[in-house]
């Protein structure tokens, strides 16, 4: 597939939708979640971005599952991509991460909690990919304009910016709705992650929490706002999920929500 712009996520008058596991467990649970959510999507004229770390850095505890191994994951995503022909969304941590994730992807994520590693922002800006940055939970919105700047410095302009919540006492976040237009008049398509910010970090055993239980609730608030693009993490069986489960999106469940956010979204414009 011809490499992604920003511009192929302007397709008619829908948010966009990033969705896909937290990690990549392996080929059979990554191919049948994009297999599924591209039927959902395609029906309902949502341009679909898989997303699926290929290893996870930034875990609570060190006997936290990290990955299956980079190659194998970063395949895996590869798979996807020249299956289905969609494009596909995977997370980086350090400045070497940058050339290699970008053979197999099209988007670099870079994680909330670095998202002020002006190293990490340069070397994802060089590849040429789109950069997803995650608001920090310690930035107020308009901070963001300032990591987006490294990136259009280093020479690349195909930025967007994530909303996932903002640090709420210690072990817990809130979506403070007003950062979306706010980061939306700095310039760049922003997306609201809907199942991060429902999560209830640093719990006494070391594993987040979350509360899935609100997910339709933020996501209707996020598109009734006007965001650009949605960001759900979903697995069938979230109780069983290695990585992030507590606040996951159950795949059965994305069609009969996204019906209703499409009605939501129709209903502003």
């Amino acid at each position: 597939m011809n490499q992604m712009t920003l511009d192929n996520l302007k397709t008619g008058n829908s948010f966009f939708l990033i969705a896909g596991p937290c990690v990549i467990e392996n080929e059979r649970m990554a191919m049948n979640i994009a297999e599924k959510t591209l039927e959902i999507t395609n029906r309902l004229n949502i341009p679909y971005i898989f997303k699926g770390s290929y290893k996870k850095a930034n875990r609570s505890r060190v006997d936290s599952f990290t990955g299956i191994g980079d190659e194998k994951a970063l395949r895996i995503l590869k798979k996807v991509r020249d299956t289905f022909q969609i494009p596909v969304l995977t997370d980086i941590h350090e400045t070497g991460d940058a050339a290699i994730a970008a053979e197999f992807t099209d988007v670099l994520q870079i994680p909330a909690f670095l998202c002020r590693q002006t190293d990490l922002l340069i070397a994802a800006a060089k590849t040429g990919l789109i950069v997803n940055v995650k608001k920090g939970q310690f930035l107020s919105p308009a901070a963001m304009q300032f990591v987006a700047q490294k990136i259009i410095d280093s020479g690349n302009k195909q930025v967007m910016l994530t909303e996932r919540g903002t640090t709420f006492g210690y072990t817990d976040l809130v979506v403070d709705f007003r950062g979306i237009p706010e980061m939306q008049q700095l310039g760049f398509p922003v997306v609201t992650d809907v199942t991060h910010s429902l999560q209830q970090p640093n719990q006494a055993n070391g594993v987040s929490g979350g509360l899935p239980r609100m997910i339709e609730t933020i996501a209707k608030a996020a598109v009734a706002v006007g965001t650009d693009g949605l960001f759900i993490e979903t697995h069938p069986e979230p109780a069983n999920a290695l990585s992030d489960g507590a606040n996951m999106l159950r795949l059965d469940l994305l069609q009969p929500l996204l019906e209703k956010l499409v009605r939501i979204r129709q209903a502003i414009l």
